[in-house]
């Protein structure tokens, strides 16, 4: 008995070292005797019948799958198989389809069939099909942490809090994982930590803000002419870092500006060759050659504007087709700062504003009494606070100068009750009352808000992203124009009844001329000290001293030396006449250009460059072929920035991100996170499944967690 199992188990291994059917040449087969002819087994009968099988050791053929399943005499289903296609093998060839097909259709054979296809699967199969299912709720919740990134840096949301699990981006995906059965489970997991770590948030930003770059890179570079300008400035962040903010100015196909924040830049120095390297470097990290660039616009610091050593001459040097402008909002700002420092009547009026919101913003006792006051008065209308003057930016001192003069009686009323009161603020509140009293006060504000009023709505013009050179220069002259018809009697006369009215209604002290100081006689010999008759006409000098200021301002800021190449190219626009400076430019023909501007001339009217881009934009694309060196010229005159408050505008943004609860951040998070919150159109746009995708193909491990996004 012995003997015999172990007879059956050698001949069940040789049986089945096949892992399919062994169909051999039908020749190898034994044929069977009858006593008149003699049957041989037949090739068709492999194809019609694929189980069919022949084992070393065996005359016959067996069926592979029923003597793999049933080769054992243990298996309860073996008494019901037929033991010919299990071990003995079946040789009457006479009767082999019959029997083949009633052995295919039998219980056993679709038994061993079953078994072999389950046992196919082996465990490596089924496991995979597991794996495949981890996957892909590991891809949905890689999606979730995606978004939670990019909804907090969209905001400008800290994702951290002061303890662990406090901070917003656990809380937003603890609310998330609600209804995502999945998604709680791989927060509780150990992967949590992996994935949701300050290393891979900092990785999905950079994806993040990568995408957004390269799009507006590839914007610039899809253009037909490769022409962009640069813009740049610097702040210092709530850590003390020196940091640039880099912007780019382009048109796309309408010849439509745009203006776009790249990114943030830790300098160590600010001298004009490194904040040069700067620029450099980011055009080359951005794969935009230099000879593209068409314009810079900085500020007026010397670092930047220097006419050596600045960072714009360091630039012009490798790019003479780039001009530098000084940036119009600055020019204007510092164009008020000169006028209201001008007079000595209006700059005091200004320092004494700025002292008025100091008192308020120290004195809390002294806001309340103005609140009442103010109610009492004009009931329960708005209530504007009184705040200092910004140190910096003279244009937004308009609103301060109106504030005052409009609740000025509130004003003097709420000090006068604060300087009776027991505050440490009394005697700093009766300063100030005596002082408002005085009709003087009261001129130097109207006088101020005249000036000022004007060029703040010329600072914020100028800050628009679609202005133009040609614009700029429209909108300078208009300012102009204006200041020149105040320099004379009738206009001052307005302003000085104006403040004297308001004196009288409020009963203040009249308007007086300042004490007169005799100069020495060695200064003046003999002659006598020049008296003026009267209050208005010493003030009226004090005007007109301020108006002369600003003239001569605006003609120092506004005649630049990088805008004569600009002027010349518009004069070439406008008149017809090709000048020297378009040989300089390597993608205009003067010959063509020569030839289109004639033909548009005569086809079309206008007077400025802004009306040519007007008739270039209403044009089709087939008459607009015919003038593209029209169009060249028109785009070098546009994609030149006159200001550089985009660049501004991103240090709002710093400053809400960078603050002293989050000063350790570090630069690459910190400019990834500027760059999503800047673009938040753009960053909406982004599809959290390629950065998905690239996430994952980052690491070689991670494509076994997450699998495929496709």
């Amino acid at each position: 008995m012995v003997e015999r199992v172990a007879e059956n188990s050698n001949m069940a291994v040789t049986r089945h070292q096949f892992s399919k059917p062994n169909q051999p040449d039908p020749k190898l087969i034994a044929k069977q005797s009858l006593p008149k002819y003699t049957l041989s087994f037949q090739t068709q009968w492999y194809q019609k019948f694929p189980w069919l099988h022949v084992s070393p050791g065996v005359e016959g053929v067996l069926c592979f799958y029923c003597s793999k399943a049933f080769n054992s005499e243990t298996s309860p289903l073996a008494k019901n198989a037929d033991s010919a296609f299990i071990s003995s093998g079946f040789k009457n060839w006479k009767k082999a389809l019959e029997r083949f097909t009633v052995h295919e259709r039998s219980d056993s054979h679709k038994t061993a069939m079953t078994t072999h296809i389950y046992e196919d699967r082996s465990v490596q199969v089924q496991l995979s099909s597991v794996s495949v299912k981890q996957q892909e709720e590991a891809r949905g919740c890689l999606l979730k942490i995606i978004g939670a990134v990019q909804m907090l840096a969209r905001q400008g949301l800290p994702f951290r809090g002061h303890e662990c699990g406090e901070g917003n981006f656990e809380q937003v995906l603890k609310y998330k994982s609600e209804d995502d059965p999945s998604l709680a489970k791989w927060l509780t997991g150990g992967r949590k930590d992996v994935y949701t770590s300050a290393m891979v948030q900092n990785e999905i930003l950079t994806l993040f803000s990568s995408v957004i770059i390269r799009e507006i890179v590839e914007s610039i570079r899809s253009l037909p002419h490769l022409q962009y300008s640069v813009m740049m400035d610097g702040t210092r962040d709530v850590s003390g870092k020196e940091q640039e903010a880099v912007c780019l100015r382009y048109l796309d196909k309408d010849l439509v500006p745009h203006e776009e924040f790249i990114g943030l830049y830790e300098v160590s120095l600010t001298t004009g060759e490194n904040l040069a390297k700067v620029v450099m470097d980011v055009l080359q990290r951005l794969n935009l050659p230099i000879t593209g660039l068409r314009g810079q616009a900085y500020d007026g610091a010397a670092n930047m504007a220097g006419k050596y050593n600045g960072a714009q001459a360091i630039v012009r040097k490798i790019q003479p087709l780039a001009p530098y402008v000084h940036c119009a909002a600055h020019c204007v700002n510092l164009i008020t700062q000169r006028s209201c420092t001008a007079s000595i009547f209006i700059r005091n009026s200004l320092d004494w504003v700025n002292e008025l919101g100091v008192l308020f913003g120290q004195s809390g006792k002294l806001k309340d009494i103005f609140k009442g006051i103010a109610r009492s008065e004009e009931g329960e209308g708005p209530c504007h606070s009184i705040r200092p003057l910004c140190p910096t930016r003279w244009t937004v001192r308009t609103s301060a100068i109106r504030t005052v003069l409009n609740q000025y009686e509130c004003i003097i009323k709420a000090l006068a009750e604060m300087a009776v009161s027991e505050s440490d603020a009394a005697s700093k509140a009766q300063g100030l009352y005596e002082t408002f009293q005085q009709g003087n006060v009261v001129l130097g504000l109207v006088c101020a808000l005249e000036i000022t009023g004007e060029l703040e709505v010329l600072n914020m013009s100028l800050q628009s992203r679609t202005q133009t050179l040609d614009g700029m220069l429209s909108a300078v002259a208009c300012v102009k124009e204006s200041f020149s018809k105040k320099r004379n009697t009738e206009s001052f006369q307005a302003l000085y009844m104006k403040a004297t009215r308001m004196c009288e209604t409020l009963h203040l002290t009249p308007i007086a001329s300042p004490r007169v100081r005799i100069p020495p006689q060695r200064f003046t010999g003999n002659a006598p000290a020049h008296v003026h008759v009267s209050p208005p006409d010493y003030y009226r000098t004090e005007f007109y001293k301020v108006l002369d200021v600003a003239d001569m301002q605006f003609r120092e800021r506004f005649e630049q030396e990088g805008m004569q190449m600009l002027r010349h190219l518009e004069q070439v626009l406008l008149t017809g006449k090709i000048h020297g400076v378009v040989q300089q430019y390597p993608e205009i023909n003067p010959d063509i250009l020569k030839v289109q501007l004639a033909l548009f001339r005569m086809k079309y009217s206008f007077q400025s460059s802004t009306e040519i881009v007007a008739i270039l934009q209403g044009m089709t694309p087939e008459v607009r072929g015919l003038f593209d060196q029209v169009e060249t010229v028109t785009r070098l005159l546009l994609v030149v920035p006159v200001s550089s408050a985009e660049s501004e505008r991103s240090f709002s943004s710093l400053r809400r991100l960078k603050t002293w609860l989050r000063s350790t951040m570090t630069q690459t998070r910190l400019n990834s996170i500027a760059v999503c919150n800047v673009h938040k159109d753009k960053l909406d746009r982004v599809n959290r499944k390629m950065i998905a995708e690239q996430f994952v193909s980052c690491k070689e491990g991670r494509k076994s967690t997450f699998g495929s996004f496709k």
